[in-house]
């Protein structure tokens, strides 16, 4: 491995090398991705690292990743590979001339690797909480233990108003499933055990996104910490995220027909229609 405090910086973010583990402090500024800001800094254990890739990038770059392993990181957990590229907080961006530089540590990286596979649990430090978020339809809280829904009257379904706000304690749950608020239906879910899932706007255990709620950098980290608190209650499987069980045939058949009607009227792009269209027969 390289000395111990070696640093390389690249575009939005500079990764420092240490015997155990690479820490990645973010920049903050305009034109830093909000999550990478949001995250403040992040330390990778080497034995959550997966694999180490080196790539040509756009417009004169060269861009070094960090892979996590399955299971070892909360947030990348919580993405389930949802993440654009531009928002991947384990790619470092250089100049295209560093790329021997960059091939350096690459190398530096996979030679210190040891572990492989799977990881038995969270290797990776969660986001801090408390952290909250405003979601199309409610405010979402969580401070460690509890996780809390308070229903907005403009955006709230009649359901979620039957129900009334809701409070749900880690040791009821036993995941989370986070949709992108970049695609069609995003929304942040708290699975419990074996229930069947509804409709997101329908779901007292669901908040909704939409045109500038639930962003990213503010969900995500959200889901990624309520996450790794299931973990550490339920032990190694209990946390990890889920679409749920199998849907019913007729359910995905009506569903697909309501998105081809909105596609119809214009108010669903080609591609989230294609995109979604695979997600609910993925789910058959």
């Amino acid at each position: 491995m390289s000395r111990m405090g070696d640093v390389l910086a690249g575009f939005h973010a500079a990764w420092e090398f240490e015997s155990d583990s690479v820490l990645i402090r973010y920049e903050r500024g305009i034109r830093t991705p909000k999550l990478f800001s949001a995250l403040g800094e992040r330390r990778i254990p080497l034995a959550a690292i997966e694999a180490v890739t080196l790539e040509p990038g756009r417009r004169g770059t060269v861009v070094l990743r960090i892979v996590p392993r399955p299971g070892a990181d909360p947030l990348t957990e919580a993405a389930a590979g949802q993440l654009k590229d531009h928002s991947d907080p384990y790619r470092l961006v250089l100049p295209a001339e560093r790329d021997a530089l960059a091939e350096y540590y690459a190398d530096e990286l996979r030679a210190a690797l040891t572990e492989a596979g799977p990881a038995e649990r969270f290797l990776v430090a969660a986001p801090e909480t408390p952290l909250s978020f405003k979601a199309y339809d409610a405010k979402a809280s969580f401070d460690g233990r509890t996780v809390r829904f308070r229903w907005f009257w403009t955006g709230a379904s009649s359901a979620k108003w039957k129900a009334g706000d809701q409070s749900f304690a880690v040791s009821e749950l036993s995941g989370v499933e986070w949709r992108s608020p970049e695609v069609f239906e995003g929304h942040l879910r708290l699975l419990r055990g074996e229930d069947l899932p509804t409709q997101a706007d329908q779901d007292p255990a669901t908040v909704v996104f939409g045109l500038g709620y639930g962003a990213v950098h503010e969900s995500l980290p959200f889901a990624a910490a309520v996450l790794a608190a299931v973990r550490r209650g339920r032990g190694p499987m209990a946390a990890v995220a889920a679409a749920g069980p199998r849907r019913d045939p007729a359910d995905v058949a009506e569903r697909i027909r309501h998105l081809g009607d909105l596609h119809s009227a214009g108010l669903v792009t080609d591609e989230e229609f294609s995109a979604k269209k695979a997600e609910l027969l993925a789910e058959l």
